[in-house]
């Protein structure tokens, strides 16, 4: 029975004293009263009901209840009450700073500047709904509606075929030609670009090399690698262009060039041989086409001039005669080694010149 009278006592020592670190605390007197001093043997110091000096701190233990009164929203200046949210940021803070962010958010998703040289696509929830000039634009926030800005006037090359890889097309004529190319373009329709094909660079690259491979396939191998090659280059433009449309890629060619066109590898000799011919050839064929030409216009001058003597026998007829006689024998005997006199009394013939060398002969022999 005394064991169990002991344990019945014992609840009621635990409330009756309350003790503090530095020992029991007196029922409301500012000093403490007579009981265990603390470690270093002195009274532990109290603060005065009311917290005192509020810009007085103490302890460690005053400082972090000040910190958390200044956040709280119940509590007095120096005081120890604390509110709703105490020890947590003002709830009022946490809202300016979320409508801040939602601002900010709609601002950044809802406003959208577009280029001069842009025009922006406009899809909502995945599903395209405008297109946006240029200047600065406004949609619903993202990700409601969301904008792609797409250049539509920068010139974009695909090229195709190198120095170092052979591309390797069958002419006309059953040659086989090395040619590197490129194809220039750009965007005309953005909607279309986007939505209509899945790659389109590689798809214009297929296209571009399709064309060529068709427009090559009915032109000669001299046409390719001579003067041809601009009528290739706009075959294969428009070639590239109604194919494309027919896809609605939403793109326009802007042109394609021909960089190189040359023979494989393995023939290059052999062909620069036969070019080296075929060019001798073609200065051989000049050269009679301007022999040919100098003889023409020769007998055309000749006929003239017949024609105006012709004009002058038809008003003199035999004076015209006689001076055609005297001209032409003048002409003959010019380049004859004779001499002939007509006189009454006088030999018709009179070999002077032969007279004349055999005289010179034997002066010669003389003066040996």
């Amino acid at each position: 029975m005394s064991i169990f009278s002991g344990l019945g006592r014992r609840p009621g020592g635990l409330f009756s004293d309350i003790k503090g670190p530095w020992g029991s605390k007196g029922s409301g007197d500012d000093e403490p009263s007579g009981g265990p001093t603390g470690p270093w043997g002195e009274q532990p110091k109290r603060r005065r009901p009311g917290g005192g000096d509020g810009n007085n701190v103490s302890s460690l233990d005053d400082f972090l209840r000040k910190s958390r009164d200044r956040w709280s929203t119940g509590g007095g200046g120096g005081g120890g009450g604390t509110g709703r949210f105490s020890g947590r940021p003002n709830g009022s803070m946490i809202a300016w700073g979320v409508a801040a962010l939602v601002v900010v958010w709609l601002i950044f998703t809802s406003f959208h500047s577009i280029a001069p040289a842009e025009r922006g696509v406009v899809t909502r929830l995945g599903r395209y709904v405008k297109t946006l000039g240029p200047g600065v634009g406004l949609t619903l926030p993202s990700p409601f509606e969301r904008v792609e800005k797409v250049d539509v006037e920068s010139i974009r090359p695909v090229d195709l075929g190198s120095p170092t890889t052979e591309d390797l097309m069958l002419t006309g004529d059953q040659n086989v030609i090395d040619i590197a190319y490129s194809a220039r373009w750009s965007i005309r329709d953005p909607e279309a670009y986007l939505f209509q094909l899945e790659n389109p660079e590689e798809t214009i690259r297929q296209v571009a090399e399709s064309a060529m491979r068709s427009v090559i396939s009915s032109v000669t191998l001299d046409d390719a690698i001579g003067d041809g090659r601009s009528e290739i280059e706009t075959r294969v433009a428009e070639t590239m262009q109604r194919i494309l449309d027919g896809y609605n890629a939403g793109v326009t060619i802007r042109g394609v060039a021909v960089r190189e066109a040359d023979p494989p590898q393995s023939v290059i000799d052999a062909f620069k041989d036969v070019s080296a011919a075929q060019q001798d050839a073609q200065r051989y064929v000049n050269a009679a086409n301007a022999y040919s030409q100098q003889l023409r216009q020769k007998a055309q001058g000749e006929a003239t001039a017949f024609d105006r003597i012709y004009e002058q026998y038809r008003l003199a007829p035999e004076v015209t005669r006689r001076r055609m006689y005297y001209e032409t024998m003048e002409k003959v005997l010019s380049n004859v080694d004779k001499t002939i006199v007509e006189a009454p009394g006088v030999t018709t013939y009179l070999p002077l010149p032969e007279v004349k060398k055999r005289a010179d002969a034997q002066a010669q022999g003389a003066g040996q």
